[in-house]
């Protein structure tokens, strides 16, 4: 016997996004990252009683990467006559693994400015998105509001809160950022309806290369999707090549600055 039932209203706004992200070109670039030098500033943080997730490192650094190539802080809207909107906030899009109405769904939440912020700044973000209700939460009224609309309104409304280039990122973020480094999986590839997504798999020991000597590392498996009209592939490379730098050369204990990038520093290598 097969049991039906009507979908779940808690995921009528996830059918919405994945229509809304089927007019994007998405082309998919990976990486691994040593996590040695965001591990060493971790353990001294929580020495000193402070806990940053490996979620808030890479939003705080992809923030200061993304600034640094404003080309992929963009988004495009239009095919016959397609505009470009550049940002000059770097807004962090990021996915949450939520109950809501009694269902798991997955629900996003934006982190604004994260090219400036600092790292205690990200952090209570995103436990306050973490640990809230977001059947209560402010910021989530778009999302219940959406899934109370009957089917084909939840499409019109849809389409005209996230259409206006001018408004975009206040809703869908000029960056996403989806984890899923609190299970097994070391990596996978997702579109977050942004220029450019990144993907984060778990931190684990692998063997890496330094020096030409074998060693172990904690090592991160970074996915990064691209929207192909907004930028190419070489601009692409160069954000997950300097994102992949920089959280293997971060340092700063007191206010979580990064050094300059330097390629090749650190041999190829990489829970919420």
């Amino acid at each position: 016997m097969t049991d039906t039932a009507p979908l779940a209203r808690e995921r009528r706004h996830t059918l919405r996004f994945l229509e809304y992200v089927r007019g994007l070109s998405p082309v998919f670039l990976d990486t691994e990252v040593d996590m040695t030098a965001v591990r060493e500033h971790r353990a001294a943080a929580r020495r000193r009683g402070q806990r940053y997730s490996w979620v808030t490192y890479l939003l705080h650094t992809a923030g200061r990467v993304l600034a640094d190539h404003p080309e992929a802080n963009a988004a495009l809207r239009g095919r016959l006559r397609p505009r470009v909107a550049r940002y000059g906030s770097v807004d962090a899009k990021v996915a949450l693994d939520k109950r809501l109405g009694g269902h798991r769904v997955v629900l996003s939440a934006i982190v604004p400015g994260v090219h400036t912020a600092t790292l205690d700044d990200i952090q209570r973000q995103v436990d306050r998105y973490r640990d809230g209700d977001p059947s209560v939460m402010r910021e989530f009224g778009g999302t219940r509001a959406l899934q109370r609309l009957p089917w084909p309104l939840g499409a019109v409304a849809f389409r005209a809160a996230t259409r206006p280039l001018g408004g975009r990122a206040r809703r869908m973020g000029t960056l996403a950022v989806s984890s899923l480094g609190h299970t097994a999986v070391d990596g996978f590839q997702s579109v977050g309806g942004t220029t450019v997504t990144l993907g984060a798999g778990r931190v684990t020991e692998r063997p890496v290369a330094r020096g030409g000597q074998l060693a172990i590392a904690p090592v991160m498996r970074l996915n990064l999707a691209f929207d192909h009209r907004v930028i190419d592939g070489a601009e692409a490379a160069d954000v997950l090549t300097d994102l992949r730098d920089r959280l293997e050369l971060f340092t700063g204990a007191a206010t979580g600055q990064v050094v300059p990038a330097v390629r090749n520093a650190v041999a190829d290598g990489s829970d919420g």
